[in-house]
């Protein structure tokens, strides 16, 4: 059983949403759906719902979580219909990258690790995108009040425009913050970037 609060958390909810049949993507994913192609890295897939889109489109997708109940839905799903996924369970705080991808995406992920595991694997993410390869990353910023999902022990809000800032020398193609309303009156607030690496 993980026992980090924040994969407890989302595992607990996967689990949920595989007994309701809840497969949609969400608002980020659809965002992002465009943009996937050849080699892709889905870096916190959760139940693999891009990943599998990704995949019946044509694409080639490793896709990694820490969430035991995520992985064991997506390998299953991936093994049903033969599609290209490797699913792999590890933790994302200190999990190493050793290749090169034509699209990496990390959708509403780097926040639960504390600032420093956050930047640096944003880095390490953005330096496995091939050249001319798209980067898709979605944060939780400051302004966020929901943290019912958080492990009190360490997480990290953005600055409002620290996502952007990272993707300096990038071609952004898209740039948004979006505000959505979260349990007892709370909000969530996110920051998004699409972007591709110069050649």
């Amino acid at each position: 059983m993980p026992t980090d609060a924040s994969i407890r958390f989302f595992d607990a909810q996967f689990r949920r949403q595989v007994v309701e049949h809840d497969y949609r993507l969400n608002p980020f994913e659809a965002a992002a759906l465009p943009h996937l192609r050849g080699r892709v890295l889905d870096y916190g897939c959760g139940l693999g719902n891009l990943a599998l889109a990704a995949a019946r489109g044509g694409c080639e997708v490793v896709a990694l979580d820490a969430s035991p109940a995520a992985i064991e839905h997506l390998r299953e799903a991936a093994r049903q219909e033969s599609l290209a996924i490797d699913a792999q369970e590890c933790d994302l705080r200190t999990y190493v990258l050793r290749e090169q991808f034509d699209c990496v995406v990390c959708i509403g992920l780097l926040m639960f690790f504390d600032c420093e595991a956050a930047l640096a694997q944003l880095r390490s993410l953005q330096d496995h995108v091939r050249p001319g390869g798209v980067a898709v990353v979605n944060v939780l910023v400051e302004g966020t009040t929901y943290h019912a999902m958080f492990d009190p022990s360490g997480y990290c809000l953005f600055a409002p425009q620290q996502l952007e800032e990272r993707f300096a020398g990038w071609n952004i193609s898209a740039c948004a913050q979006d505000n959505f309303p979260a349990p007892g009156n709370t909000m969530k607030c996110f920051s998004t970037v699409i972007a591709r690496k110069p050649e």
